[in-house]
C-alpha cells in the first residue's frame, strides 16, 4: 500500500531532492525570502516548519537532527538561536507563500517563499562577492 507517501517528485532522484531541499532551506533560512516555483515552494514549506518547531524545541537531540537535514552550521545556528526565539509563541505556520506570476523562459509559475514577520534587513545578506570603493578605483 502506499498511503501517506505523498509529496512531488520534481522531475529529479531522490538524492537530489534532498539536496535540493537542504540547500533552499539553507537560503531561506539566511535570506528568509526566496524566489522558487510553485511546486519547489509548496514542497519547501513543510520542511523548513518542521525545522523550526525542532528549534523550538530545542536540546541537543534536536540539535543534531536538524543538523542532518540542514547540513550548514551557521544557518543551525540562526534556526537555533533567532528563529525558534521569534517564533516562541507560534504553533506553526511559519512561512507563507506568495505567487509572483510566471517565468517567461519557461512559463513556469513562481511563488516567492518567505518567513512571516521575517527580517527585512536578511534578504541579500552574502550574496556573492562584495566590491569595495578600493577595488572599483583600481580597476
Amino acid at each position: 500500500m502506499r498511503h501517506k507517501s505523498g509529496g512531488r517528485k520534481l522531475q529529479r532522484t531522490s538524492a537530489h531532492r534532498t539536496a535540493m531541499f537542504r540547500n533552499m532551506s539553507a537560503s531561506l533560512i539566511k535570506h528568509e525570502q526566496i524566489t522558487t516555483t510553485v511546486a519547489k515552494a509548496k514542497e519547501l514549506r513543510p520542511y523548513v516548519e518542521k525545522l523550526v518547531t525542532l528549534a523550538k524545541r530545542g536540546g541537543l537531540a534536536n540539535r543534531r537532527l536538524a543538523m542532518s537535514r540542514l547540513m550548514d552550521e551557521a544557518q543551525l545556528a540562526k534556526l537555533f538561536d533567532v528563529l525558534a526565539a521569534r517564533y516562541k509563541d507560534r504553533n506553526g505556520g511559519y512561512t507563507r507563500i506568495i505567487k509572483a506570476g510566471i517565468r517567461a523562459s519557461d512559463a513556469a509559475p513562481i511563488a516567492i517563499i518567505e518567513f512571516v514577520d521575517r527580517d527585512m534587513g536578511a534578504k541579500g545578506q552574502d550574496s556573492g562577492p562584495v566590491t569595495t570603493d578600493e577595488e572599483l578605483e583600481d580597476a
